[in-house]
């Protein structure tokens, strides 16, 4: 566990039932407080850290999943989703402080750059702590989501071929990368659309070499005293040198540099951030957040407040609307399908 965390936790660890909760063979048992004792001990802690893993999550009945529409013009001729990540939602993590909506709804439409667009975000329950109980999805569960969902949303607006942007945050970046490999020489000739029609990737603060969050998953519930349940496949791949990120990071790479070679780009800029949280320090590393060889701008905001822009004026929001204009300018629509490296093998064999 990182040393920033022991100092948040000392108190409440001392008085808890420690075991190591990754073992998966004994799960800790709470500690048993007095009401005035509890609400003392909540109260330091919400008072030290109001980063992700301590918001209150919605109801497991009412969240908000599935793809959403925020905005579209009476004739859009590029598709932009946004993918949330861990502890978000598709609304709140694009709604800056104060405001009523997201800002993709609301600024998006007053660039004059970005004109006949359709702006959707997509959700799906990345709460890896919960009081009650927590989605068992694995990172290939969501992505399998995404990509199905998002057919289904664009062909239902007769939309199949046009081209696609992501602006994905944090673990929505795993996902998206993910959801478009399955994508990619899917067996099913409507899930491949997706792969043939993306254009580019904004990820905002994405660990794609790990980050320290991981660590969340060992510390016993009862220490944290208000979450009784976590999602341990989502925190383990955040954990730095995974193998199933490693993994994920060498397909997707492989992908992007096939596609360049063969003349058909996806581009890729990467978004990191300024600004630790309070106690807690930087969630995304600048290291692990961009990658070498491709375009890396940073934000100054921590990790949370990256992606919520209060004004059209936000030198964050200009940054990414500069690479979302670039990229909607280059695109063509329709999108015309080509084949890929392993169709064309598989024709001259049969040829």
């Amino acid at each position: 566990m990182p040393r920033k965390l022991n100092k948040l936790f000392n108190l409440r660890r001392k008085q808890a039932q420690t075991t190591d909760d990754l073992s998966g063979r004994d799960q800790p048992q709470e500690t048993i407080f007095e009401p005035s004792q509890r609400n003392s001990q909540r109260s330091q802690v919400e008072t030290k850290y109001s980063g992700p893993p301590l918001e209150n999550p919605p109801p497991v009945s009412s969240f908000p999943d599935g793809v959403q529409l925020l905005y579209q013009d009476s004739e859009p001729t590029v598709d932009i989703c946004f993918v949330h990540g861990l502890t978000g939602n598709r609304v709140s993590t694009w709604t800056a402080h104060g405001q009523s909506e997201p800002w993709p709804k609301t600024l998006l439409p007053l660039s004059p750059t970005l004109d006949k667009i359709r702006v959707i975000t997509y959700g799906y329950d990345a709460y890896v702590l919960r009081k009650s109980v927590v989605s068992s999805n694995r990172l290939i569960d969501h992505a399998t989501n995404l990509l199905n969902d998002l057919t289904t949303d664009r062909a239902g607006c007769n939309a199949s071929t046009r081209p696609l942007i992501f602006v994905a945050h944090s673990l929505g970046g795993l996902v998206t990368k993910e959801a478009i490999l399955l994508s990619r020489n899917n067996p099913d000739v409507h899930l491949r659309n997706m792969f043939e029609c993306t254009k580019g990737i904004a990820f905002m603060g994405t660990p794609h070499r790990g980050s320290w969050m991981a660590d969340w998953a060992k510390i016993p519930a009862s220490a944290l005293g208000l979450l009784k349940s976590t999602n341990k496949s989502l925190l383990k791949i955040l954990e730095t040198h995974d193998q199933l990120l490693e993994s994920l990071q060498s397909r997707f790479w492989s992908t992007i540099r096939e596609l360049r070679e063969g003349g058909r780009p996806i581009e890729v800029t990467c978004f990191f951030e300024e600004l630790p949280l309070p106690i807690v320090g930087s969630v995304v590393s600048k290291e692990s957040a961009t990658l070498e060889g491709y375009h890396s701008i940073s934000i100054h905001a921590n990790h949370g407040d990256m992606v919520k822009f209060g004004s059209i004026e936000d030198n964050g929001l200009k940054r990414l609307l500069g690479e979302l204009s670039r990229w909607k300018s280059q695109a063509r629509y329709p999108v015309t399908s080509q084949p890929t490296r392993t169709e064309l093998t598989s024709g001259s064999q049969a040829l």
